[in-house]
């Protein structure tokens, strides 16, 4: 009987190891090809802060950001 539950138990652990890991895999390339913020998105927050943003500025800004999320 201990075995069978054992195993199970085991069997469990590694299904949700993997999973994760499949996951993250998934939601990191994910988010490489879909970035959260792209520079038009960039601009048109600014924009709206009252800003008049440069493409040198927004450039940095998207520089900082990609370099946060390595």
């Amino acid at each position: 009987m201990w075995p069978y539950i054992l195993t199970g138990l085991l069997a469990l652990l590694a299904g949700v190891a993997i999973g994760f890991f499949i996951a993250r895999q998934y939601m990191m390339s994910y988010m490489k090809k879909n970035p959260p913020i792209n520079e038009k998105m960039l601009r048109v927050m600014m924009m709206q802060m009252g800003m008049n943003p440069s493409q040198k500025k927004i450039t940095q800004m998207m520089k900082a950001m990609q370099n946060n999320m390595k």
